[in-house]
């Protein structure tokens, strides 16, 4: 059975060539001839609704180019197609839309260039801006709009993506580097702060209560000039730099209205007093009651003129070692207790054994502390008399720091 686009032949159904194609089996004859070139005819029909149906999608949406790849697939599954009917008036239509389509792509890609050399602009006259936080949403922004743009032809579309990129990446390792140089810059002015607390603890130490004040007049101009840090680092420093500056400014105006005066051998009466009753306060295991009299004894020693008699200065320096004896195994007490909650319950020796270990553990970090501080000192090229003073007392103390922890270490030996 002929048909103008096909033929039945032994029972099979065949298509008949087109565009250079030969001839094409396409199915059986199922029950007759006439109902099987009915059903292929069908199938034909069929494939004309989808071309007809792409022709307007096309037509009526605003992404054309978005359909090119579905009507090439469509185009050339034309030439496989189980169909009888006349398929060349179908490919040109496909052929012709494609064109269409190709025209619109150009038109679009064209656009998007003009578009993209616009954002490359708009990026290179910003990669130096240094508001960091307003130019850093405008290129959020203009990253997002880049985006949104279309492609470009392939053959410059790595070119001008590379391009874009860089501007970008050139603002952002900027601000990067800006952001690390500050954390950089807040390390150095913490030292700065550290410093100057260092020099308040050592101020506030001084004898002299005059070269006390001016020392702190002259390290709070500093810390004012001082570089910003984050206010959670800040904070600790400034609370224990305004503390010891307020002492040292509360003793300097006391020195400069002092109260009733007292006699030199009352004020000898009352160091002699002092001193020998904190020095048996440190003969004694600490206590809280012990402690609470301690206390009690430094604010009479405070209250005692800051001028003492001469032959007060070695009584002095002893009620300074025994004071700092009861507060020291005060502190090793709350040691002990803080790292063994069982400690009363321990035979006694072996409480011994623990405060000996503790204590040289600590001995160990005064001494290595004491001797650094000495290797600085002789180091120190610059020198001045506030200097010379204010180390003098730092060695001092630490050097205080190292016999009491001696001295307690005796104590325990003895037991």
């Amino acid at each position: 059975m002929d048909h103008p686009y096909g033929y039945i032949k032994d029972n099979k159904v065949y298509l008949k060539g087109f565009l250079g194609n030969a001839d094409r089996e396409i199915g059986e004859v199922k029950e007759d001839e006439a109902s099987t070139i009915a059903y292929f005819e069908g199938r034909f029909e069929q494939i004309k609704e989808k071309v007809e149906k792409l022709k307007s999608d096309i037509a009526e949406n605003q992404n054309k180019g978005s359909f090119l790849m579905k009507l090439i697939h469509l185009r050339d599954s034309l030439h496989e197609s189980d169909a009888l009917g006349d398929f060349i008036p179908l490919i040109e239509e496909l052929n012709q839309q494609e064109v269409y389509l190709n025209e619109i792509i150009q038109a679009n890609r064209t656009k998007n260039l003009e578009v993209k050399k616009a954002l490359i602009q708009e990026a290179e006259s910003m990669r130096d801006d240094t508001d960091w936080k307003a130019t850093t949403e405008f290129y959020k922004e203009l990253k997002m709009r880049w985006i949104k743009t279309g492609p470009v032809d392939k053959e410059i579309e790595e070119e001008i993506e590379q391009e874009f990129n860089d501007h970008v990446q050139h603002f952002f390792e900027n601000r990067r580097h800006f952001f690390e140089g500050l954390a950089l810059q807040a390390e150095e002015n913490i030292k700065v702060y550290e410093a100057l607390v260092e020099q308040a603890r050592e101020a506030h130490d001084l004898p002299d209560a005059k070269m006390a004040f001016e020392i702190s007049k002259k390290i709070q101009k500093e810390w004012k000039s001082a570089g910003k840090v984050p206010a959670e680092k800040r904070q600790p420093l400034w609370d224990e730099f305004s503390k010891l500056n307020n002492r040292i400014f509360s003793r300097y105006r006391r020195a400069l209205n002092p109260g009733p005066q007292m006699h030199p051998r009352e004020v000898m009466k009352q160091v002699e007093s002092l001193t020998e009753e904190i020095k048996k306060l440190a003969g004694q295991p600490s206590s809280y009651q012990l402690i609470g009299r301690a206390k009690e004894i430094q604010q009479e020693w405070r209250k005692l003129p800051p001028r003492k008699p001469k032959d007060a200065n070695l009584l002095a320096r002893s009620f300074q070692f025994f004071s700092d004896i009861v507060f020291e195994k005060a502190f090793l007490e709350k040691l002990v207790h803080g790292k063994y909650p069982d400690f009363d319950q321990k035979p006694e020796s072996e409480q011994n054994q623990i405060k000996v270990a503790l204590l040289k553990d600590l001995l160990h970090r005064d001494q290595t502390e004491y001797e650094t501080a000495q290797n600085n000192t002789d180091n120190f090229q610059v020198r001045s008399s506030d200097f010379e003073i204010m180390m003098k007392k730092k060695l001092s103390a630490l050097k205080r720091k190292v016999d009491v922890k001696n001295y307690i270490l005796k104590q325990l030996s003895f037991k």
